[in-house]
């Protein structure tokens, strides 16, 4: 079986879905929404959901489990970005266009993790800037450019 390049999208609060759509059906390439709760997506051949259970990290072991080296990644969450990379997808995005990669997974891992115990005693620390359309615009590029590069890298 060949590998080719689709779109996993970690899809139960992603802000770029309809920016995702738009780049598959240009670029014709596959997209697999995966969420904890029926989503309405677009009925369309590159346009599948999959929708797991309530558990915990369902969605992100089903993500994790079906990533290869066509696999472009679509993720907030730092923790299955890391999963990703390690498990060879070409490319793992945030929803506001920055790369995680190899060289910047493990700090981005320990930030996290100080947010978390900051945030565990007690300490009131704010969350991410709003999310606009310089993030929309940047992701829109960032999903073109790894779709485009994980095409070459496949042949």
């Amino acid at each position: 079986m060949t590998t080719r390049p689709h779109i996993l999208v970690d899809a139960d609060a992603c802000p770029v879905k309809d920016e995702i759509y738009k780049v598959a059906w240009r670029l014709e390439v596959p997209v697999t929404l995966v969420s904890n709760a029926h989503l309405r997506v677009p009925q369309h051949p590159l346009i599948a959901r999959v929708v797991v259970s309530d558990g915990f990290d369902a969605a992100d072991d089903w993500i994790a489990e079906h990533v290869d080296a066509g696999a472009v990644v679509v993720t907030a969450d730092i923790l299955l970005a890391d999963r990703c990379l390690k498990a060879g997808a070409a490319a793992v995005l945030s929803p506001n266009g920055k790369p995680f990669t190899s060289s910047s997974i493990g700090n981005a891992v320990a930030v996290r993790a100080i947010m978390a115990d900051l945030r565990a005693g007690g300490d009131r620390i704010g969350g991410p800037p709003p999310f606009g359309k310089e993030d929309r615009s940047r992701f829109l590029s960032a999903l073109d450019t790894a779709i485009v590069q994980a095409k070459r890298a496949l042949g």
